[in-house]
């Protein structure tokens, strides 16, 4: 059957009336304008004039008001436009340009046979180009039935797999995910099979929308109807699995690749390393990192970065650095994200100074900071309480020309809040909304939360009610520092009516909102409620933490009860808990500043068998207890080992040595101390003045100081 007798066919079972053959009528020598005398003309005299007026003039029917009255025939009837894209269909070029002009025409009736027509004449003479500018005029005029007719044996089988696979394609880069979905079911049902690209087309389209049961839906037909997926289409499913946190079925789907012989490629292991990498299964990450070296493919700082961000994030410092050195070696090159997430974790451990030279080392690079890097340094310097630093590289972001965002405003807030100001975090609340970045739950809990530290309760409420006013919805988040806020004011009947207003909400208590209810209770003394409270957690299917234990710990150790917290401790390791650095230092503080010596001892040499790392406030207590008990070569013994492991005394370890030197009378030990305190840009405070000046009257104090700083000043000159 040929095309044409095809198309009329189908033409004439949709029409409402059966179509009826017509005798054609003889030319005329000349031409009606007529639309009337028009449609009495036949097919053949249409293309005769058609290829007549083209030899011409060649430029014809480039312009859409061009000799109209002689088509509107044609125009108007999509049955005729078939019979003369057919008789014209030996000129290909031709039948697109006269196609292309009565698309053009505002009263065109449009069939979604006349576009099956044209496209076969295409796609049988190659010219797919073409061919794709009419598919997507197909869609852009919603002539979506045009799959039915595809379908629908209308085109020959080899010409109508191209055209629905075109189709596909057109449908995957416009995104329309029902139409493609749509498409793709029908060609399978009617054992059209889809070209395997056009597929992973579709599967990366899912992914990406997050869909990722529908890519399941398609993976599973594309393998029921025999198409074998290629190592593309298996990165794209493990990239989605990856995504939705299913990292044991891309493990699983890996296997499968190994059986059908499809080996990993460097884009499977990266999707992978990723994915293990965001679950925090960091081991097995770097093992398939190693993996993937043995096998000879190059790792890439897309292998390298993911590692390198969840060592940071879980505060593995020490691992991150050494792969970071290790790039180097490997020839693979740190990107922007790779100093980003390295900046973090140095930032994370207050190693400000340190970022801040990574940061440096990007612009000798002629590396462009973005404003993830610059978020960074400033979140390291308001956990520092350096706000001053903080808000110049605020300054220099925007001379810079890059756009603070919503995390860039709400850090300042956040360093602003715990340092007590206030005033100014409102201030840049009003600057973030003029410069049109609109505050969200974050931010208003951030302010709820310094108002409650600041012990102004008007002000907390205030900012809440504004949320609830703007639509904000509070999440745990928001309501656990209200339940913070309410039990540092000592107001625990409130914290629980809070409690039951986020259950009438759908937020019932989660492990941290737990946390500050136990933590919040023990420091008002009340141990019994702490413990009904750790009783209906675990009643609630949750598992205490080390968070609570220490915490429970640390109210008996307040109140001298040391043997009760060490009850709790030996239960919380009972249950394979794992301790922190925390635990461990309130232990050995109050062991020590009870003179108990040897039990603060073996606490810290347990923690560092057990790779709890002590930190600046473990040193301080130990040597806090050693001086009480003027112990001072073994309290020196510990300050510099801390100093050999990279650990810098702050102002409280120098108090402490200042202290008990001044009451030893070893003045001269004291003044050194004071000395290097200042060599070293740790700035004293009144506690460490009180230390140096305790014996003299307090009305010479500030005048001692002011001499003690000259004399100093007075030496170094000279030497």
């Amino acid at each position: 059957m040929t095309l044409c007798a095809r198309a009329s066919k189908a033409l004439a079972a949709t029409a409402p009336h059966p179509l009826k053959v017509r005798l054609l009528l003889p030319l005329c020598s000349c031409y009606s304008s007529s639309a009337i005398a028009a449609s009495a003309l036949s097919e053949t005299h249409y293309r005769d004039i058609i290829f007549s007026t083209i030899r011409k003039k060649p430029s014809a029917f480039s312009n859409s008001k061009w000799c109209r009255d002689r088509f509107q025939a044609v125009i108007a009837d999509p049955k005729l436009f078939v019979r003369v894209l057919v008789e014209i269909r030996t000129r290909p070029r031709i039948a697109l340009r006269f196609f292309r002009w009565v698309e053009s025409q505002p009263e065109v009736k449009r069939s979604e046979f006349v576009f099956c027509v044209i496209l076969e004449i295409l796609v049988q003479n190659n010219m797919m180009r073409s061919a794709y500018w009419v598919m997507e005029r197909v869609i852009s005029v919603d002539m979506h039935g045009i799959v039915d007719v595809l379908i629908g044996e209308y085109v020959f089988a080899k010409v109508s797999i191209k055209l629905l696979d075109l189709l596909l394609w057109v449908y995957a880069k416009k995104w329309l995910v029902e139409e493609c979905l749509s498409i793709f079911d029908k060609m399978i049902q009617n054992g059209l099979l889809p070209d395997v690209n056009n597929c992973n087309r579709v599967l990366r389209i899912l992914r990406d929308k997050h869909l990722a049961t529908k890519a399941k839906q398609v993976y599973r037909m594309m393998g029921e109807a025999g198409i074998k997926p290629t190592i593309v289409t298996y990165n794209i499913m493990l990239d989605s699995f990856c995504k939705q946190g299913e990292v044991k079925q891309a493990l699983n789907l890996v296997t499968e690749m190994h059986k059908v012989g499809c080996f990993p490629n460097g884009v499977t292991y990266n999707v992978l390393i990723n994915g293990l990498s965001k679950e925090g299964q960091l081991q097995q990450a770097e093992g398939l990192m190693r993996d993937m070296l043995k096998s000879g493919l190059r790792a890439s700082s897309y292998t390298y970065n993911p590692l390198i961000c969840g060592y940071c994030k879980r505060g593995l410092l020490a691992e991150a650095l050494h792969l970071g050195e290790e790039m180097a070696v490997t020839g693979a090159a740190p990107t922007v994200v790779t100093y980003n997430s390295i900046m973090y974790g140095l930032c994370k451990w207050g190693r400000v100074t340190e970022a801040r030279d990574r940061f440096s080392d990007m612009l000798k690079k002629c590396m462009s900071p973005d404003v993830v890097s610059y978020n960074t340094l400033i979140y390291g310097y308001c956990k520092l309480g350096n706000i001053w630093d903080a808000f110049l590289l605020f300054d220099e972001l925007k001379r810079r020309a890059l756009t603070p965002t919503l995390i860039t405003y709400n850090t300042l807030m956040d360093g602003l809040c715990r340092l007590g100001d206030l005033e100014v975090a409102q201030q840049l609340k009003i600057e973030m909304i003029n410069q049109g970045v609109c505050p969200d739950v974050v931010t208003y809990t951030i302010l709820v939360n310094g108002c409650y530290k600041a012990g102004n309760l008007s002000k907390a409420k205030e900012l809440f009610d504004e949320m609830l006013n703007k639509g904000l919805e509070p999440d745990r988040f928001a309501y656990n520092t209200q339940l913070v806020g309410e039990l540092e004011l000592g107001d625990p009947s409130k914290a629980f009516n809070m409690q039951e207003e986020m259950l009438a909400k759908g937020l019932p208590p989660d492990l941290f909102t737990y946390n500050v209810f136990v933590d919040g209770i023990c420091k008002l003394g009340n141990m019994d409620e702490a413990y009904r409270l750790l009783q209906k957690m675990v009643h609630d299917g949750l598992v205490p933490d080390h968070v609570i234990y220490t915490s429970i710990m640390h109210a008996y150790l307040v109140s001298g009860r040391l043997r009760k917290a060490r009850e709790v401790f030996y239960e919380m390791l009972s249950k394979d808990l794992l301790t922190s650095v925390v635990t461990y230092t309130v232990l050995i503080h109050a062991h020590a500043a009870k003179g108990r010596l040897e039990l603060a001892y073996m606490y810290f040499s347990e923690m560092q068998e057990k790779h709890v790392l002590p930190n600046v406030v473990t040193y301080n207590a130990m040597i806090n207890g050693l001086c009480k008990v003027m112990r001072m070569d073994q309290a020196y013994e510990f300050f510099t080992q801390m100093e050999e492991k990279g650990i810098l005394p702050n102002k409280y370890t120098y108090t402490i040595l200042i202290n008990e030197n001044c009451n030893m009378g070893n003045w001269e030990e004291a003044l050194r101390l004071y000395k290097q305190m200042l060599d070293r840009g740790v700035e004293p405070d009144s506690c460490t003045h009180s230390a140096l000046f305790k014996q003299l009257d307090r009305d010479c104090k500030l005048h001692a100081v002011h001499c003690l700083e000259s004399l100093i000043l007075a030496i170094e000159e000279s030497s």
